[in-house]
């Protein structure tokens, strides 16, 4: 609210004006002020008139707790002009007026807007005796000087602003506008036309607005004398009961105290944990309880009472009932199985022995969870997982110092709280997900935690005492170590799950999956039956995925829709799932995958590769064309193998003589390397002998045998090298009917991982050179 400045006539202001009806406020000529315009038919009056004049008529509506007509206004309103119209911070819409002059309505004047328009007239004051009115202007000075002093409402600044005023009339509408009075005064003042009968009542209100403040005033000094009382009250009170403790005479004990005190009895704290809680028991007997610090101390000292002080599981480990839990919770996974059982049995033998940091490695469903779980059954400990993935604020590892508000322990402390010992074994779940912003790196914290050397020391932040963690058998799990950070993946001994293959999902399938879903889809096994060949085929056209999720899901609409076929026929007979009625319950089939060639052809060779989602054939497809010897690559290829192609491509240019090409062959000419199924990304080095032998079988127009498939990353000295992957591999090119497949000979030793049955009917050739690929790849000349 500002005073207008200079001297405002009304010889521009239109006798025709738009009318704004205001409720809780009463406009005052040469005052400037806010409104909020809450309806939409008033937000248009005011750009009308910005549109127009700028000018409007402002009338305050009477208040009345019953909702009346808009017309019912106070007679006397205040011409205004508008200065500006704008949006809030809050979202409303506000107008900035200044008040001219006193005006009231002759006539309201029919229009079909959603506002109101009236003829108005304008209102003249009566200017009195000048020496009366400048009399009464020193009292209301002198009283408005008064309320300034004792009231911290009005700014510094409004009584210079009143000092310098000369118009009577202006400085009662000044004040007047400024004074925390009811809206029915104010309007009495502004009904007012003779200047001095309206000072002379100004002088009452500013009276009476003296003595409330002053009563106001009296009130708060004394609500703080008897604050400052009680302060003293209680203060004396705390030492009294300090006296009475030193002479022993304490009549009352603490029950908070007593109960944490027989707590600490029954568990076994170390000696310096020992110190700390008796130095926090002592401090609670010197405070009060409805003290901040006393709920403090008490959450602290329940912490601490409440952990797995020295309380373990005691179990005797039996290798042989592990063996039996870990292969019937698991179907293959030998090699990870057995990594388990020799540390088990370094468990039975050595008590004190460091448990190691297991990470279980590998793509999504493939059962890194149900193997921790696994585990700790097999051990006879408590199973706890919590995840780390997308974990950002290093407190929710070590926790928060006790003394912020809401505090807590880590999650590692929390979860002993609620196992109750101190030996479980406890799942890091998505290590590889982990966090790092401005509230700390979890992954450092993680550090301390799984260092064998140093969490039997680990410090909780809001603890502050060491607890040993030593006794704790981690594991943690990633779908990938690529993210894992380096100080962390250093402490870890990763166990990869390579994922399953077919022959291991039908088992998987038939042993866990199926008959779990029959049973949560409230079947019964004896209604319903899955064959071997069905299985393949959910497994091999509806799902492509290294673990059995998607199989399981599959398998769980097929039991649902049994379900629902059950739940409206009375008559339940048994229904076996096959080739023939497969499609009625899953659709039409969702997996494409590459069918390999059924004859020879030139520049096409079939690779094997192995992804995210298992074992794939992978087509290699070569062309030439006239051109400047450049050489292009297609089909969503990452960086690995595109620097296969040009390994590729150097060695069969570098070998040029020996082959017998055409030195010019590749300076006029361009080729074209093509991996199919563009859409899906492609790494890796394994694709480098398909690549020679694509480009060979193009170059020498000599045809490529469609029964091999081969894999193997190639040297510019064109040696074969071991690849990844063979398992997967090879059960891919069991499942396309390939008869020959061609594999670097360090990696015979793999074919023993294989299942027989898998093997069966494949012709295995190992090699350690290029030429000898091509020797088996290429067919023989036509004479």
């Amino acid at each position: 609210m500002d005073i207008m400045n200079g001297h405002q006539t009304d010889n521009h202001i239109p006798s025709i004006l738009k009318i704004l009806p205001i409720e809780g406020n009463i406009a005052f000529p040469n005052i400037i002020f806010p409104i909020i315009i809450h309806k939409d038919a008033y937000l248009k009056l005011i750009k009308d008139a910005l549109a127009a004049d700028k000018h409007i008529a402002v009338f305050t509506k009477k208040p009345s707790p019953i909702k009346k007509d808009e017309n019912d206004l106070f007679p006397i309103g205040v011409a205004c002009s508008i200065l500006k119209l704008f949006r809030s911070s809050d979202g409303s819409n506000r107008v900035l007026l200044r008040g001219i002059r006193r005006i009231e309505i002759d006539n309201y004047i029919e229009t079909k807007k959603k506002y109101k328009i009236a003829k108005i007239n304008f209102l003249n004051e009566i200017y009195g005796n000048k020496l009366k009115s400048e009399a009464i202007i020193r009292t209301i000075s002198d009283l408005f000087h008064q309320i300034i002093a004792i009231s911290p409402i009005f700014p510094d600044e409004i009584e210079d602003i009143i000092l310098s005023i000369d118009d009577p009339s202006k400085l009662a509408d000044l004040i007047t506008s400024a004074l925390n009075i009811r809206i029915s005064d104010k309007q009495n003042l502004l009904n007012e036309l003779d200047v001095n009968k309206r000072l002379i009542k100004l002088v009452k209100f500013l009276k009476k607005e003296y003595n409330l403040i002053k009563l106001n005033a009296k009130i708060h000094n004394k609500v703080n004398s008897e604050i400052n009382k009680n302060q003293r009250e209680h203060f004396l009170r705390q030492q009294l009961k300090a006296i009475e403790e030193e002479l022993g005479e304490n009549e009352h004990s603490n029950p908070d105290i007593e109960q944490i005190t027989k707590k600490i009895k029954r568990i076994k704290l170390s000696d310096e944990t020992k110190e700390v809680v008796e130095k926090e028991i002592e401090r609670l007997k010197k405070l009060h309880p409805a003290s901040p610090d006393y709920t403090v101390i008490t959450n602290y000292l329940d912490w601490i009472t409440s952990l797995p002080w020295g309380k373990f599981t005691k179990k005797k480990i039996s290798i042989d009932k592990a063996e039996k839990i870990l292969n019937k919770d698991h179907y293959g996974m030998e090699d990870i199985k057995d990594r388990f059982i020799e540390f088990l049995s370094v468990q039975k033998l050595k008590k004190d022995a460091k448990s190691p940091i297991l990470c279980l490695v590998g793509a999504p469903g493939v059962g890194k969870t149900s193997l921790g779980q696994s585990v700790a059954k097999a051990m006879g400990r408590k199973f706890i997982r919590f995840s780390v993935g997308g974990m950002h604020d290093e407190a929710e590892i070590r926790g928060h110092r006790k003394t912020y508000i809401g505090s807590m322990p880590g999650r590692i402390i929390q979860y002993l709280k609620r196992v109750k010992v101190a030996n479980p074994v406890i799942m890091i779940d998505e290590v590889d997900k982990i966090g790092k912003d401005f509230l700390g790196d979890p992954s450092s914290a993680l550090l301390e935690v799984l260092d064998p050397e140093q969490n039997n020391d680990f410090r909780d932040n809001y603890l502050e005492v060491a607890f040993d963690l030593s006794k704790i058998t981690f594991i943690a799990t990633a779908n990938t170590t690529d993210t894992i950070p380096a100080a962390l993946n250093d402490r870890m001994e990763k166990l990869h799950l390579p994922g399953y293959i077919n022959p291991e999902k039908i088992q998987i399938a038939k042993r866990f999956l199926i008959p779990r879903q029959i049973k949560e889809n409230g079947l019964k096994a004896k209604y319903l039956t899955f064959t071997k060949k069905v299985i393949d085929i959910i497994i091999s056209d509806y799902t492509m995925e290294a673990g059995v999720r998607s199989l399981e899901r599959n398998i769980a609409k097929i039991c649902r829709k049994i379900a629902r076929e059950f739940a409206s026929e009375e008559n339940k007979k048994k229904i076996s799932i096959s080739t023939k009625n497969i499609r009625e319950y899953l659709g039409p089939k969702k997996i494409f995958r590459e069918d390999i060639l059924h004859k020879d052809e030139i520049g096409i060779v079939t690779g094997l590769a192995y992804t995210a989602y298992g074992g794939e054939v992978l087509p290699v497809e070569a062309t030439i064309m006239p051109g400047k010897g450049i050489y292009k690559m297609t089909g969503h290829l990452g960086n690995v193998m595109k620097e296969s192609i040009s390994t590729a491509i150097s060695y069969l240019r570098a070998n040029s003589d020996k082959y017998d090409f055409k030195p010019e062959i590749f300076k006029k000419n361009d080729i074209h390397l093509h991996f199919p199924a563009a859409a899906i990304p492609k790494d890796g080095p394994s694709a480098g002998v398909s690549i020679i032998t694509s480009v060979f079988s193009l170059l020498k127009n000599q045809k490529v045998r469609h029964d091999v498939a081969m894999t193997g990353e190639i040297s510019l000295r064109g040696r074969v090298l071991p690849i990844g992957g063979v398992r997967e591999k090879i059960t891919a090119a069991k499942r396309a009917k390939i008869k020959t497949v061609i594999l670097p000979d360090a990696n015979e030793n793999d074919l023993s991982k294989i299942p027989d049955n898998v093997k069966k009917g494949i012709n295995f050739i190992f090699v350690k050179q290029i030429d000898e690929v091509l020797k088996y790849a290429l067919s023989k000349r036509e004479e």
